[in-house]
This record gives C-alpha cells, structure tokens and sequence, in this order.
C-alpha cells in the first residue's frame, strides 16, 4: 500500500509551559488529504531521541510492515518475540492527539519526555511520516547529516535563536 500524500519541509515553532505548540499547516494539510481526521499519533521514534508522527491512517500501515517483517524472519530464532516487542513499541508507547482549528495540539508529558521536547520543537517532514525534534538534540547528535543540521540552525536564526 503506497501513500499518495508524503509529509516534507521543515518549521520550527515555539512549545509553551502546558506543552501546546501549532503542527505547521504543510503537515497538517497532509493529514487532511490522507483522511478525514484532525488527528496526529504521536509515539517514539524508534531510532533517534524524537518524537515520529502521522496520520491515524498511517498506523495501519505500520502494523502491516511489522506484520510482514514476521511472516519473512518467522522461521529465525525469537522472531515472535521481536513482533511482540515491534508492536509495544509502536503501539503502546504512542498517544492520538487532535488539533484545534488553529492547529494546535497538546503534547503529553509522556511524550514531551520521550522526545526531549522543551520550548521549542523542529518539525521535519521524512515522507510517510514526519519528526519532532527538539533542535538542540538534533544539533547535537553525531548521526544527524550535516545538511540537516543546517536546516536546523536555518529555523533557528528565523526566529533570531541563533
């Protein structure tokens, strides 16, 4: 199953103390096209020390990447025990949360923790899904291409941060 709608660019927006920062319009006009919820899953980026985010939709799609990585490793040894442990990830430490009609959503605390995010939170669209970041991470983490980088310190000095 191939999504139509890819989520890329980038923005950088302010978190307040509650932990409500606006999802930029870019990514939330994809959400829209995908479907008919104003909904964002928010979960733990597998990798990286961010938050990964899409559309409701979207984990569908997930369940049936992980369900075939099973059926095509099944014969290994733990390969039930690697689903089991795909699926918590991907799904237990995850959390729906809606946006308003100005695009704010709120994130949890939980998730705030799990991603790092503090005041600020760099959004990075990576096609079928997209990031959040908190940018200070980000520019520090070795494995982060310095292209990227840039782009962070780019949003950065927009707002006259840098």
């Amino acid at each position: 199953m191939a999504l139509e709608h890819l989520f890329q660019g980038s923005a950088l927006n302010g978190v307040d103390a509650k932990g409500r920062v606006s999802v930029p319009a870019f990514l939330r006009s994809v959400i829209e096209r995908r479907g008919d919820s104003r909904t964002i899953v928010l979960a733990k980026h597998e990798t990286f020390p961010c938050l990964s985010a899409y559309d409701p939709a979207y984990a569908a799609l997930k369940h049936s990447k992980i369900e075939r990585l099973l059926e095509k490793n099944e014969q290994e040894d733990g390969a039930q025990l690697a689903y089991q442990q795909s699926n918590l990830l991907a799904f237990a430490v995850s959390e729906e949360v809606p946006y308003d009609s100005t695009g704010r959503i709120l994130v949890p605390t939980m998730m705030r923790r799990k991603g790092g995010i503090a005041d600020l939170a760099l959004f990075l669209g990576v096609g079928e899904t997209f990031q959040i970041w908190n940018p200070t991470t980000l520019l520090a983490d070795d494995r982060i291409p310095e292209d990227l980088k840039d782009v962070c310190r780019y949003r950065l000095e927009e707002r006259g941060l840098a």
